[in-house]
């Protein structure tokens, strides 16, 4: 299995690592297939009892989608994009395992969004979150959903034009974030809160977030729908690709 994806089990509770520390572990489509296959080992073995994922090195949990990726999509590829957010999104949604994220750096973009889908986020205070998808030239229609279920619509909608990023302070003040550590303490704090929630009985933890799920599950398929038809447009304008291309020109002349 690629080493895009690490994972092990110590005490019931299951640790994820995105590795891509390089790009700061921003995820193409193979590194997103091992994630899955990931989470549904873990989700399927009766020994884990709960779920870590964090990012390596310092400087990211993620910074979402690998534009290397994305920058060359026309208009039926976005389409498609959509499909593959649909499968990870709605595996980590019927988890029946308390998952938790270890923030340890930047989750941007469909990172942040993920990010926002597990139960609890641990971060220390020099953590940024959000959405510059718009910068890229990029809609979005998953991440705005997501907001405004924890956010409501004014600041969702500031937050999806602007496209800035949020520090820890802010998020946590808003309610994204739920605890501020230490640096060094991220992981350790969100592997205790793992195991915490492990010593919870199954059943209801099972019926808990299965019941959230079951009353947000309108809004998200009508957000992939809506991405469907949206994605299509938008990467069957060129614009994605232009804006990228100009990111890319730019970080070559920084070098």
């Amino acid at each position: 299995m690629s080493d895009t994806v690490l994972s092990s089990i110590d005490d019931g509770v299951g640790l994820i690592t995105l590795n891509r520390p390089n790009v700061l572990n921003a995820w193409d489509a193979p590194m997103r297939s091992v994630l899955l296959a990931t989470l549904r080992r873990l989700e399927s073995d009766e020994t884990v009892r709960a779920i870590v994922v964090t990012g390596a090195g310092d400087r990211a949990f993620s910074a979402g989608q690998d534009l290397n990726e994305t920058k060359k999509f026309s208009g039926d590829d976005g389409k498609a994009w959509i499909a593959e957010w649909e499968t990870l999104y709605g595996l980590v949604r019927s988890l029946s395992k308390p998952f938790i994220a270890a923030l340890n750096g930047v989750a941007a973009g469909s990172a942040f969004q993920f990010s926002l889908l597990t139960d609890i986020r641990i971060a220390h205070a020099g953590v940024k979150m959000g959405q510059p998808e718009i910068n890229s030239g990029i809609a979005s229609t998953l991440g705005p959903w997501i907001m405004r279920e924890m956010l409501g619509l004014s600041r969702t909608i500031e937050l999806t034009l602007t496209g800035r990023m949020m520090n820890a302070d802010e998020c946590h003040r808003i309610g994204l974030i739920s605890e501020i550590v230490d640096q060094q303490r991220v992981l350790p704090r969100a592997l205790e809160l793992a195991r915490e929630l492990a010593a919870k009985p199954p059943v209801a933890m099972r019926l808990n977030k299965a019941r959230f799920r079951e009353v947000t599950e309108a809004g998200f398929i009508d957000a992939l729908r809506a991405g469907e038809v949206m994605q299509k447009e938008s990467y069957g304008s060129g614009e994605p690709a232009r804006m990228m291309e100009e990111f890319f020109r730019q970080r070559r002349a920084r070098a």
